[in-house]
């Protein structure tokens, strides 16, 4: 009976929520698209009248010199810069707290997050506290808590994944519980980002193939979820088509550019479909994966999702027949059972030939309770899933990812 009320209860939110994620405006980031497009960023800060850049970014890719033409395009244009490039694979909130200073410390008036989701995703909680220094990062955990808008704030994704450059969202941990948790607020949507190709070219094999997959679980979650409509419809389904067309090839092929574009365009569209319809309990035992074992992001959502489609294939079962038509692999006719079977299936068959395990190698059997609770305390109410799950059932399914 008590089950029965929550559920109730859960549903009523979800559906507030909904009607006032049609009315919200979104803002959409303005795009620079194509090889070399990073270039263009620079005049863009110019015309606003910006003078001097926090570039938020990680070691890996400051060695890469990856940044290198960015950081030209700047001096080019008279535009002082500072790099802070402390950012983990999974950013705290001590990385959030530093980077505040560096900016303070040399007095920046924009920031660049410069990335995968982790940077783009530490730099957007850097703006948040610059701007609300009476807020910490734990307080603005959760939907609309971020009361003042953050410095002018402009995106380059490094990869093709976490759709970040165009989402309300952004993750963080607490090093100090291990807990991952989202902060959500239109004012984190940067005002322009760059899907430069060339940026990605050099992306190893099983960096291109999770954050693939890690945009694939953005534009099915949202699709398959009830919070959506028209327009985050348009975009799952877009998402899907480009991600199954092109996922494998730039995996392969890492070198070709119009694989490695659509690519950035399908994160794109999943980010947008995501950031309106949210995501689901992928997501949530994902997050909890990250924060408890470091595990990367995008290889979390990979390894879970298709136990979380099988979990609630029934009650998504035409959604995930729709998304199997978009995505080119079923015809209108065939019964909606076959096809949502048929799309689980090609996720797993991704997985396995881009060798993405079936199991999270790091998960230790003791802590599933906490793994569960934590996961469900972040879905409840406010992931618009297909299936609520009860505690008992997450359990389950997240003992299922042990090695065998």
């Amino acid at each position: 009976m008590i089950w029965t009320v929550k559920k109730r209860l859960y549903r009523t939110q979800q559906q507030v929520m909904k009607v006032a994620s049609a009315v919200i405006p979104f803002p959409i980031p303005v795009l620079l698209t194509g090889p070399g497009s990073v270039k263009n960023l620079a005049e863009n800060l110019k015309v606003r009248g910006l003078k001097n850049v926090l570039l938020v970014t990680d070691k890996i890719l400051m060695d890469l010199k990856l940044p290198e033409s960015l950081l030209d395009s700047l001096q080019e244009n008279g535009v002082k810069y500072t790099v802070y490039d402390d950012v983990q694979p999974n950013p705290t909130i001590e990385s959030v707290e530093n980077g505040r200073k560096v900016y303070q410390k040399n007095k920046c008036d924009c920031i660049i997050g410069f990335g995968g989701g982790s940077a783009i995703d530490c730099a957007k909680i850097i703006g948040a506290r610059i701007s609300n220094p009476f807020m910490s990062v734990r307080r603005m955990k959760g939907l609309f808590r971020v009361f003042l808008p953050i410095p002018p704030f402009f995106c380059v994704p490094t990869t093709a994944g976490t759709g970040s450059e165009t989402t309300v969202a952004a993750v963080i941990t607490d090093a100090a519980t291990h807990e991952k948790f989202a902060i959500n607020d239109l004012k984190l949507i940067p005002k322009i980002a760059v899907l430069d190709p060339e940026l990605m070219v050099g992306l190893p094999p099983h960096i291109t193939s999770t954050t693939g997959m890690d945009a694939l679980t953005h534009a099915v979650e949202a699709y398959i979820g009830l919070n959506g409509n028209k327009f985050t419809d348009e975009n799952a389904k877009n998402a899907t088509k480009l991600i199954f067309e092109n996922l494998e090839e730039a995996y392969k092929n890492g070198k070709n550019m119009e694989a490695r574009n659509n690519m950035a365009l399908a994160s794109f569209y999943a980010g947008a479909a995501f950031t309106r319809a949210y995501v689901g309990y992928v997501h949530a035992i994902a997050h909890n994966m990250g924060g408890l074992y470091g595990v990367p992001h995008g290889l979390a959502n990979a390894i879970i999702m298709p136990y979380v489609l099988e979990f609630c294939r029934k009650e998504a079962e035409k959604k995930l027949a729709g998304l199997a038509i978009a995505g080119g692999i079923g015809t209108r006719g065939e019964s909606e059972e076959v096809l949502s079977r048929r799309f689980i299936d090609k996720v797993k068959t991704m997985n396995k030939k881009m060798k993405i395990p079936t199991f999270i190698k790091e998960l230790k059997e003791k802590d599933i309770p906490l793994i569960a609770k934590r996961a469900l305390d972040e879905a409840h109410p406010d992931y618009p899933v297909p299936r609520i799950m009860t505690l008992a059932e997450c359990e389950e399914l997240v003992g299922k990812l042990l090695k065998k």
